[in-house]
């Protein structure tokens, strides 16, 4: 298991013990929760002024980089203990600064069928510093899972890239694979700076893969990209508009289970608690004292005692699934035992830490570990610091409307860090009309959830009995999400889905009447 970063290992305002217990997914959620807590502290030197597009320190207007070949060079022929596939995979490094030496990581798959056609979807996981190799290739939404000897895969039938051809970015420098031979980039990571990054390495990729550049192009992602995505977003359209043509055809972004706005993200977990029968109604009235709002510098003794005795009441569950199973037995096995996409491995995250330090994977994914200093971790312990992160990132949400992109916000409902409580909170914050209303969604005849559409294209949805990796626990679900946001189609609501029943069944009675010929 990876070390927390060292500027958060400090840190003990809130809920420390929330994460003794690590599961699938356990990192990520474990360096948001820190981050979360250093972010109340008055001293935390975090930026909580809303994210601008000027000042990122990088220069994102430099030509590209020539690209020649490296698509070719970049081509997996295939990972070691892969099945058999009939799409395309890449990875490789981008360089953002050939003087700095900075370069990101990316591993690309290509869609499984219509991939001229299909949109290019960027997916980014969270922290911050965390992997999206690690979490969402590897666990998620990728193409394969990683059996339990830690050397071979299994198939993920429910991957994203049936609906695109889904691009991952290990983002910001030192996170993953991605690097710097300048160190002291490591000590300036941030918002603005991730924004920076990840917009001069999508302009550098689309020189690399041509064919995508007017392609229909998605950003999306969890956790903490809550940030990422909007800010993304936010520096496409900034260069887009500034230059006065396309030069990312951005349409539209999803978030899940995201950080969106302190204050609501804080009371809403609590509330999610104490709503649940984990935290007591004592350790609740308490934590009303609490105040979460961007310029709170101290917290009432009523706030530190309600923290303290909630961190008790959950000290034996995990934070970011409350009804999943506990990890006890984390070694690899000789054999690997019967992978499964719909019921979740509670160690799954140890056989993608194993599978990825073996030297052959690194190699077939041309992870060229010379450039690096340190092991491979699914979440960064060489990033020092972390020097802006702002307190809300709602009037990107709203800039990103008024832009005409499609939003959808999704929620995972037994996600009890970034609460669906959380995300209706912080919805709710922004005052906007509904179109329509609140209603269950379904898959296969059954309610995958409930959603509710506001005017300006915002769809907010949640995914019933998912946890803080929504494509992880409910994989069907998410890909049926995935492809309804990609499509600009609602989600399936009690008529479409009763319509849909019918279908099949004309179509079971068909196949009996062509036997029965």
């Amino acid at each position: 298991m990876g070390k927390i970063p060292c500027w958060v290992c400090s840190l003990s305002f809130l809920f420390l013990s929330f994460f003794v217990i690590e599961i699938l997914g356990g990192q990520q959620a474990k360096v948001l929760g820190h981050f979360y807590k250093s972010k109340l502290k008055g001293n935390s030197g975090i930026d909580k002024s809303l994210f601008q597009a000027k000042g990122h320190g990088i220069k994102t207007t430099q030509k590209p980089y020539p690209q020649d070949g490296l698509k070719e060079e970049d081509r997996i022929v295939s990972l070691p203990g892969q099945p058999q596939v009939k799409f395309s995979q890449y990875g490789g490094f981008v360089t953002l600064n050939e003087t700095a030496g900075r370069a990101l990581y990316y591993y690309f798959v290509e869609a499984q069928h219509s991939k001229d056609y299909l949109p290019l979807l960027l997916w980014l996981n969270g922290g911050p510093g965390c992997s999206s190799l690690a979490y969402g290739a590897m666990q998620e939404l990728g193409p394969f899972r990683v059996h339990s000897d830690g050397k071979t895969l299994y198939t993920n039938r429910f991957s994203w890239n049936h609906a695109a051809n889904v691009l991952f970015l290990e983002s910001p420098v030192g996170v993953g694979f991605s690097y710097s031979n300048t160190t002291s980039d490591y000590d300036k990571s941030g918002d603005r700076s991730t924004a920076a990054e990840n917009y001069v390495f999508l302009v550098n990729w689309l020189e690399r893969f041509p064919e995508y550049k007017n392609r229909d192009f998605y950003i999306s992602g969890e956790s903490y990209a809550g940030h990422y995505v909007p800010q993304l977003a936010h520096t496409i359209l900034y260069h887009n508009n500034k230059s006065n043509k396309t030069i990312i055809n951005l349409k539209g972004i999803l978030v899940g289970n995201a950080v969106i706005n302190d204050d609501t993200d804080q009371r809403g977990m609590y509330d999610f608690l104490a709503s649940h029968a984990i935290i007591s109604d004592h350790a609740a009235n308490l934590l009303k004292q609490c105040d979460f709002s961007s310029n709170a510098t101290t917290q009432s003794s009523e706030c530190d005692a309600g923290s303290e005795e909630a961190s008790k009441d959950i000290l034996y569950i995990s934070i970011y699934n409350i009804y999943a199973p506990s990890c006890f037995n984390s070694n690899l096995t000789a054999q690997p035992k019967k992978g499964s996409i719909v019921a979740v491995d509670p160690c799954s995250y140890n056989y993608v830490h194993a599978y990825l330090n073996r030297p052959e994977v690194q190699k077939a994914l041309h992870a060229n570990l010379t450039k690096l200093t340190h092991e491979w971790e699914p979440c960064s312990n060489v990033i020092t610091g972390w020097s802006d992160s702002p307190s809300t990132i709602i009037p990107l949400l709203q800039e990103s409307m008024a832009s005409g992109l499609r939003v959808w916000i999704f929620s995972g409902d037994i996600d009890g860090l970034v609460s669906v409580t959380s995300t209706k909170y912080s919805i709710n914050k922004m005052n906007l009309p509904v179109k329509t209303a609140w209603h269950p969604w379904f898959l296969n005849g059954e309610v995958s959830g409930y959603t509710e559409v506001y005017k300006g294209d915002l769809t907010f949805a949640t995914v019933r009995e998912a946890g803080h990796q929504v494509p992880s626990y409910q994989p069907a679900r998410a890909l049926s999400l995935i492809k309804h946001f990609l499509d600009g189609t609602p989600l399936p609501d009690t008529k479409r889905s009763k319509a849909e029943n019918l279908v099949k069944l004309f179509q079971t009675l068909q196949k009996i009447l062509d036997s029965v010929i």
